[in-house]
């Protein structure tokens, strides 16, 4: 063990929140700093460091070099390290800094015989959320704490505006969504959140690729917005002088694929839609689409269960995990139930025995869910279930066979013209995703589109547009096929145990400052 002049623990920690007149004299006081490094010829802002280890290598390295030595203290491992300063603790001619780079923590000695008096005394200039480099060797302190010991160390880039206060606990919401950045130093377990997301969608991808999907990209930029019922974002083109709109799902052109001899085709890729924003809703989102030629969607329904349990099942490593204080098990197989019988369970009102738009809206008013006049027959049935049936759909399930004026691009339901073969799954009262056996018959989907658009002139500005290219396609041929898409946001929500899908976003949309 090593003997220290004064224990880590046991020092005061130097900061900056005793200076005056707030962030603008800190920021003087640092630049005065940053000026005394250039009075030096030291670059304050260095073009790269060659590091041997990230923190969690180097810890990782020591630590199997203590076990190899069973007991007895192992060689020093030297290394040479970079990271953000996240506390700095001086006594005398010691200083202990802690620095952090995007995986770990570690704790770093400045000895001044160790890096020379000079050295040593620019490490005055240092401050927290400045980024150094470190080179020395790495054992553990009389208090066991894993430690690089320097020999050498330079400052990488100098910070100004970081306070004090923000590097030991950023709290407010909107500053957090707003500066990223600020909340990704001020709560390590913020980049946990966003390493599980990347996970998450890794193992999505790969077990897509494992059974034989096709990556593909389809346009952001539609001339026509299509493949969901949603407003969308209206830009302008300078050169065509038109206008487009930004997507609000990649369904059409997916589908077009299939056409054109694809079979089985994903897209992970952002959508827009011009509407709320709420904690399950940000207008700029990531969906996860595919489509798979000759299958229908009981079939894909088996496929999301299995994919969709593998994925959760890597990040969180269970088949169980929490969600809001909820005990969730993704254990196969999930609970599958029609949309109109579950309605009848939560509701206590029996939907699908009528077609009559007023019968409906008289039996959503019994069950308590409020009508407004502009409601038709399918926008009752989406909001009883929505209040009703949704609250209820804790553990995994399956909600299938709805109404066809909720489903303009799903087939009819064999045997029964009034619904489509969907389905959504629900996990932890979060609507995941929405599937459907596709609709390829052109001149059926001619007449739901025609419908659609009998809706949009009556004042309907979420009613899909009438798309003749995407028609024409249908006409040429496209063959049986299911289609299914994932709210990756959503999804990420679930498994990081996240109340608010701004939090699973690394910039959401947020209402302009004034």
């Amino acid at each position: 063990m090593i003997t220290l002049p004064a224990d880590s623990g046991d020092i005061n920690t130097q900061d900056e929140e005793n200076i005056k007149g707030g962030e603008a004299e800190l920021r003087r006081h640092r630049l005065a700093k940053l000026e005394r490094f250039r009075e030096r010829g030291d670059d304050p802002y260095k073009y790269a460091f060659a590091r041997t280890h990230t923190v969690s290598e180097a810890r990782n390295r020591f630590e199997a070099l203590e076990a190899e030595a069973a007991g007895v203290a192992p060689e020093p491992l030297p290394a040479q390290l970079a990271g953000r300063i996240v506390a700095r603790r001086i006594q005398g001619k010691s200083t202990f800094l802690d620095i952090r780079d995007e995986g770990a923590r570690i704790q770093i000695f400045l000895g001044e015989k160790q890096v020379g008096e000079a050295s040593y005394e620019t490490s005055k200039d240092l401050d927290i959320g400045d980024f150094i480099g470190v080179k020395g060797n790495i054992k553990r302190t009389r208090r066991n704490e894993i430690t690089l010991f320097a020999e050498e160390f330079c400052l990488l880039a100098k910070s100004l505006r970081a306070s004090a206060e923000k590097y030991h606990g950023l709290s407010d919401v909107e500053t957090r969504y707003r500066q990223r950045y600020l909340d990704l130093v001020a709560n390590p377990e913020v980049m946990d959140i966003f390493h599980k997301r990347i996970r998450m969608i890794d193992a999505m991808r790969g077990w897509l690729m494992n059974h034989g999907f096709l990556e593909v990209e389809t346009p952001m930029l539609h001339p026509i917005p299509g493949g969901a019922t949603a407003r969308p974002f209206i830009t302008h083109h300078n050169t065509y002088d038109a206008d487009f709109y930004l997507r609000v799902a990649p369904e059409l052109y997916l589908k077009k694929l299939l056409v054109g001899g694809f079979e089985r085709v994903f897209e992970i890729n952002r959508c827009f839609r011009n509407e709320g924003v709420d904690g399950r809703h940000n207008p700029e989102f990531t969906t996860m689409e595919l489509y798979e030629a000759y299958q229908d969607y009981m079939g894909l329904m088996d496929e999301t269960e299995e994919m969709l349990t593998h994925v959760i099942e890597t990040v969180v490593g269970s088949s169980e995990f929490t969600y809001q204080g909820n005990t969730i098990s993704v254990e196969r197989p999930w609970k599958r139930i029609t949309l109109f019988e579950a309605i009848r369970q939560h509701a206590g009102i029996d939907l699908g025995s009528t077609r009559d738009r007023n019968v409906a809206a008289q039996l959503a008013v019994s069950a308590g869910v409020e009508v407004t006049p502009d409601m038709g027959y399918g926008k009752i049935v989406d909001e009883v279930m929505s209040l009703k049936v949704q609250p209820h759909l804790i553990q995994p399930t399956f909600l299938y066979d709805y109404p066809i004026e909720l489903s303009p691009l799903a087939k009819k339901k064999r045997g029964n013209d009034a619904l489509t073969e969907r389905f959504q799954p629900f996990i932890a009262c979060l609507e995941v995703g929405n599937a459907f056996s596709e609709l390829n018959d052109p001149l059926d989907q001619r007449q739901r589109f025609e419908a659609q658009a009998a809706l949009r002139e009556a004042g309907d500005d979420e009613a899909q547009y009438l798309d003749e290219d995407f028609l024409t396609a249908l006409e040429v041929g496209m063959p049986p096929a299911a289609g299914l898409g994932i709210g990756i946001d959503r999804l990420a929500m679930l498994v990081t145990d996240s109340p608010s899908i701004r939090d699973v976003i690394l910039f959401p949309q947020l209402r302009p400052e004034e």
